[in-house]
Order: C-alpha cells, then structure tokens, then sequence
C-alpha cells in the first residue's frame, strides 16, 4: 500500500497521496474533524474509553491514506486515553486540529 510522505515547513504540512486515493481523502479529512469534535465531547464527559478507541482507529487508518502524522497523533491519543492524562489528551486533540487544518495534499 502507498505510503504517503509528509514534511513540515512552519505550520504547513505537505502530504504525497497515491492518486487512488484522492476521491477518499475528503471524506477520511472530514471524518477527522468529526473525530476532533467527538475527543472533546468524550473528554467533558470523562469518557475516555471513547477517547482511546477514536485514538487507535486514527493509529491504524493514517497511514494507509498517507498520512503518518494522523497515525502518530492516534497513537499518542490512544496512550494518554489509557492513562486518564487530561492534558494529553488536550494537547494531541489541538495538534490533530492544527494539522488537519494545515495540510497541503497533492496526488500523484
């Protein structure tokens, strides 16, 4: 399966995705957003059962779209879930949020 290949300049995020792919990256991207509003609701809620399992899902689904760093946000949202870090799970929700909102895609 491609692996897409990221990089960072400032606050920008530029991702390579397979060209297969370009007609799911909208719905994976908008799916994330959802997953960010859901984090935050579970975390008011103390729900963090909710908040481990939004977390492996991303560990498991970025990479195989091509995005690496949405695999490592999950992952790092899935450890702090399961130790009931607060902060931690504040802190990977934002980085989430920042990267889905800086990310350049091209295909090819």
């Amino acid at each position: 399966m491609f692996q897409g290949k990221s990089t960072t300049e400032g606050k920008r995020f530029f991702v390579r995705i397979d060209k297969d792919l370009e007609d799911l990256i909208p719905g994976y991207i908008e799916n994330r957003q959802k997953d960010i509003k859901s984090i935050r609701a579970a975390l008011e809620a103390g729900n963090f059962e909710s908040i481990r399992i939004l977390g492996h899902s991303m560990k498991g689904s970025g990479g195989g779209y091509g995005f690496d760093e949405i695999t490592k946000i999950g992952a790092s949202l899935e450890k702090a879930a399961k130790d009931n870090d607060i902060e931690a799970i504040k802190e990977w929700t934002e980085k989430l949020s920042e990267y889905i909102d800086s990310v350049e895609i091209t295909y090819g």
